[in-house]
């Protein structure tokens, strides 16, 4: 009983814990829609990934913030901005399409 218990509370716990943490670079990256960059630079496209499931299904909106902060990380990389999704998330991936606008 106590093992099922422990086991249940593990689970639990790593359904709500985010593996992704946006760094100082990537918190300069907004998130704009596409008719915000049309006089911005592209700069490539990001494909983001994360896990959408650790035993059970993590929460949609955690995975979604997740693939949002990766695609930010890899946007400053690049020397862009900006970022503006493609898509929908699907399965713990997103597409995203990187600029730079001054």
């Amino acid at each position: 009983m106590l093992r099922s218990t422990l086991i249940a509370v593990m689970v639990t716990v790593m359904a709500g814990c985010n593996f992704v943490q946006v760094n100082e670079s990537g918190a300069m990256v907004t998130q704009a829609r596409a008719p915000d960059v049309t006089h911005c630079t592209p700069k490539g496209q990001i494909d983001s990934q994360t896990r959408a499931k650790v035993v059970i299904e993590r929460g949609s909106e955690k995975v979604q913030q997740e693939l949002i902060d990766l695609a930010r990380n890899q946007a400053a990389r690049m020397g862009a901005n900006a970022i503006v999704a493609l898509g929908e998330p699907r399965n713990g991936t997103q597409q995203f399409r990187a600029y730079r606008c001054d």
